[in-house]
């Protein structure tokens, strides 16, 4: 019994190597977010897969945001967290809260990748001059300091990767003018992996990926393509919440990412289902010259 159990591990490492060839030493952007930002055990196994990711030849860079946690301090200190078409509203002392918050859960990261003896070096997007915004606007309405890039300074980034660090980034900007403002954490991760030519990019969601109908559960897609995925939006069967990311996946495909993966960060390391098993655990959207794994052996 315990032989079968260790061929079992040896059979999946087996699955793994073509995966691990393909990928070595290519860049992989992974948004973190949602439930395994603030569920302690799903974070570590989410760093734990980073961490391996790195080990295993792969260049990550994590993107995070922190909403959750930003709107349970607004609220602490008398504020009221308002959105508008899924933006927050942030206004001077909001904004002041979230570089506080930011800058904590960034160095919350850190630490626990370097406990794993990789090294990180934590940065927000003023370091350098990486992320440069100009204002956003929601469907025309002012929401305050809330910024769309416009230009990344790659340098940093490049720099840390060269020298064997894992970059920790969060979403923090300037504008022409050195004001700092908060950009949505998919933003910042698309524009990041467009800017270094990312061969994946991986959003950590609270969903299963994405549906044909979201009302029916057996309608998950695990792979499409652009063009799919357009017909899909067109269709208006897309749910709220994805209309965005799915977007955003488009955006970064037609820059250069070869792969965009959409997964339940929910799922204790999903990361590594996603990337290194035939059947994957989320929806891979992927240019149309990307091959389809799903469809051959590689």
């Amino acid at each position: 019994m315990e032989m079968n159990e260790e061929l079992k591990k040896a059979q999946i490492l087996v699955e793994a190597l073509p995966y691990i060839q393909k990928f070595n030493r290519k860049i992989i952007v992974v948004k973190y977010g949602g439930s395994a930002m603030v569920d302690e055990e799903l974070k570590k196994k989410v760093i734990q897969d980073v961490v391996l990711l790195k080990l295993v030849g792969f260049k990550p860079i994590i993107v995070h945001g922190g909403g959750k946690e930003i709107s349970k301090w607004v609220s602490k200190t008398g504020g009221n967290p308002q959105f508008i078409n899924g933006l927050r509203v942030t206004d001077e002392p909001t904004m002041e809260i979230a570089e506080m918050v930011l800058n904590k859960v960034n160095k919350s990261l850190v630490a626990l990748i370097e406990e794993l003896g990789v090294k990180a070096c934590g940065i927000s997007g003023k370091d350098g001059g990486m992320l440069k915004v100009e204002k956003k606007l929601s469907g025309g309405e002012d929401i305050g300091y809330v910024g769309e890039v416009k230009d990344v300074d790659t340098t940093i980034i490049t720099s840390l990767l060269k020298d064997d660090f894992i970059p920790v980034i969060c979403p923090i900007g300037y504008d022409d003018t050195f004001h700092s403002y908060n950009i949505n954490a998919d933003d910042a991760a698309c524009a990041i992996a467009r800017a270094v030519n990312a061969e994946k990019l991986a959003f950590l969601t609270d969903i299963e990926g994405v549906y044909r109908d979201y009302e029916d559960k057996s309608s998950l897609i695990s792979e499409l393509t652009t063009d799919e995925a357009r017909e899909l939006l067109a269709g208006g069967t897309i749910g709220g919440g994805m209309l965005p990311k799915l977007n955003n996946c488009i955006d970064a495909i037609e820059h250069g990412v070869s792969r965009v993966h959409i997964l339940d960060g929910r799922i204790p390391h999903c990361l590594l289902l996603e990337i290194f098993t035939n059947k994957g655990v989320g929806t891979a959207i992927l240019s149309k010259e990307a091959e389809k794994f799903f469809d051959t052996n590689i």
